[in-house]
């Protein structure tokens, strides 16, 4: 513990240096002024080009290091209409019972750029949702059943997705991000809770809670 303060002080204090986006090790917390922010539209034209296919592999990259289901250029300090959404076969994680009652299922690796969505069941059910922006944490967050996604993959290709139960919730968290808003904004307030409080009670408060991707 000691060993750790120090190096972690000696850092700090002649090592760090203020980083720039887009930042490829961490994600975002909320109140850094990016998460509040409507993103930009990505031009077309820039679509292909260096930046933003960078941008897309970063994303790609820590979602993967921080085994996320889903992150928007915002977390990584971009404001620009770019998220990736991808959902492992629940099976290996999941209980059937629960797959069935929150409507899982497999999402391959997709790509959104300047997406839209439309309501096409605007009747809402009301799930647990954390995020890697608000770390520690979660809350009970309802979320419209069946909704329609439009937008651009990385190639400048036009695509759809109808996207339902668990999928839906996915897509419409993401969407949030890339419109400024956060779950907490739309969570059922007491509902809130800190992700870690049995091992803090289990541990009588000798839990050191940090930040790590």
């Amino acid at each position: 513990m000691a060993l750790r303060f120090i190096k972690r002080t000696y850092n700090r204090m002649f090592l760090v240096k203020d980083p720039m986006p887009p930042y490829a090790s961490h994600v975002v917390q909320i109140g850094d002024p990016v998460l509040r922010n409507k993103a930009s539209p990505v031009p077309l034209e820039k679509i292909g080009t260096k930046e933003v296919q960078n941008l897309i592999y970063i994303i790609k990259s820590l979602m993967k290091k921080s085994n996320l289901i889903g992150l928007a250029a915002p977390q990584i300090g971009i404001p620009f209409q770019i998220f990736v959404i991808h959902f492992p076969h629940p099976s290996h994680y999941f209980s059937k019972e629960e797959i069935i009652l929150k409507g899982m299922e497999h999402v391959e690796n997709q790509v959104w750029i300047n997406p839209e969505l439309k309501v096409l069941d605007h009747q809402k059910v009301t799930f647990n949702e954390s995020c890697a922006s608000f770390k520690g944490y979660s809350a009970d967050v309802p979320r419209y059943k069946r909704v329609l996604l439009t937008g651009i993959n990385e190639n400048g290709e036009k695509k759809t997705l109808d996207a339902k139960e668990w999928t839906a919730r996915i897509v419409q968290h993401e969407m949030d991000h890339l419109n400024g808003v956060m779950y907490s904004d739309r969570m059922v307030l007491k509902s809130l809770c800190c992700t870690g409080w049995h091992t803090i009670n289990q541990f009588q408060g000798f839990v050191e809670l940090r930040y790590e991707n």
